[in-house]
């Protein structure tokens, strides 16, 4: 049912933890599934330094947080936000369709955590450029 890698990083999660000097924090959930993560960013010259995660729920969104955290950090924010929740799916092999949800709510809270990031150093965070209407985190009208 689960790839190798989804299993290795549920039972090996990478970055867990807080930040506690933070300068970037997104929280999601998912009320249908119970799902919530967190996301805890230490940002330089806009370069992710640090990352780290707490996620509440199965092991396959505890999988997709350690990998999406693996993939962003090092990243300048702007490719962060590039990241996918296919890319994510791919970087594990892919997960069962009833899990994909998972890996949005990762690509969410990378999302939420950069434009609080953005939000603490007074600049605009230009949703409409970054939003792709998958999440709440903004205040992107998605009626449009």
């Amino acid at each position: 049912m689960y790839s190798e890698k989804v299993m290795d990083h549920f039972e090996n999660p990478r970055n867990v933890g807080e930040l506690e000097n933070a300068n970037g924090v997104g929280t999601v959930g998912n009320a249908k599934c119970g799902d919530i993560m967190k996301i805890y960013l230490d940002i330089e010259d806009d370069i992710i330094k640090d990352i780290r995660f707490k996620t509440f729920g199965c092991g396959a969104a505890v999988a997709t947080s350690s990998m999406a955290t693996e993939m962003i950090k090092g990243l300048h924010v702007e490719e962060a936000l590039k990241v996918t929740n296919k890319a994510v799916m791919e970087a594990l092999d892919g997960l069962p369709p009833a899990k994909v949800h998972c890996s949005v709510l990762a690509e969410e809270a990378i999302h939420a955590a950069i434009q609080d990031y953005y939000k603490r150093q007074g600049v605009d965070f230009e949703s409409d450029k970054q939003c792709n209407g998958c999440c709440s985190s903004c205040n992107h009208d998605h009626a449009e």
